[in-house]
């Protein structure tokens, strides 16, 4: 990436949610400000502003990350993800959005997008996870309602639909 000066605004091109998008930002932008005031991606939260919540956890290029700890200007030629990328299409939930519904795993729902995102991130790369791992990756956020085992229960289940969804045989 070019030098990048103070108080100038700089060209910051993407991928959000399998779409192309644009826009510009000075280089001390935070990503979470980014998405939801210039772009319109309000479903990513600001929480602590420190990176402790993980209610503003994004993907960019497949890998988690915490929108209030990137500048808008790293993702330049990234592919991101937010939570409204998990809806296969408007009016519906995904097969994860639906499991924390079922299992009644948001309350406010203010941490709930992070949430979603860190298991959507995990369970790509974790085809059959434990309890143990999951509670290990929710360790990362805080939630001041659920107490976390509904969240526990509904990523255990879409583990498992995810699973059978794709094909894999219970014994791979």
């Amino acid at each position: 990436m070019s030098r990048l000066q103070a108080g100038r605004r700089h060209p910051v091109r993407f991928s959000l949610n399998g779409s192309p998008c644009a826009g510009e930002a000075e280089p001390r932008l935070l990503l979470t400000d980014f998405l939801r005031h210039q772009i319109g991606a309000t479903g990513t939260h600001v929480g602590c502003e420190h990176g402790v919540c993980g209610a503003c956890t994004v993907l960019i290029d497949g890998k988690t990350a915490r929108a209030c700890l990137t500048l808008a200007v790293q993702i330049d030629g990234c592919e991101v993800r937010t939570v409204e990328s998990l809806a296969p299409s408007a009016g519906r939930l995904g097969i994860l959005q639906s499991a924390f519904k079922r299992h009644h795993a948001l309350q406010c729902g203010f941490c709930t997008a992070g949430i979603l995102m860190s298991l959507d991130g995990f369970l790509r790369q974790h085809k059959r996870p434990d309890e143990e791992s999951i509670r290990d990756l929710l360790s990362g956020h805080l939630c001041r309602c659920t107490g976390y085992a509904p969240i526990v229960r509904a990523a255990i289940e879409a583990a498992a639909e995810l699973t059978d969804q794709s094909g894999e045989s219970a014994d791979a």
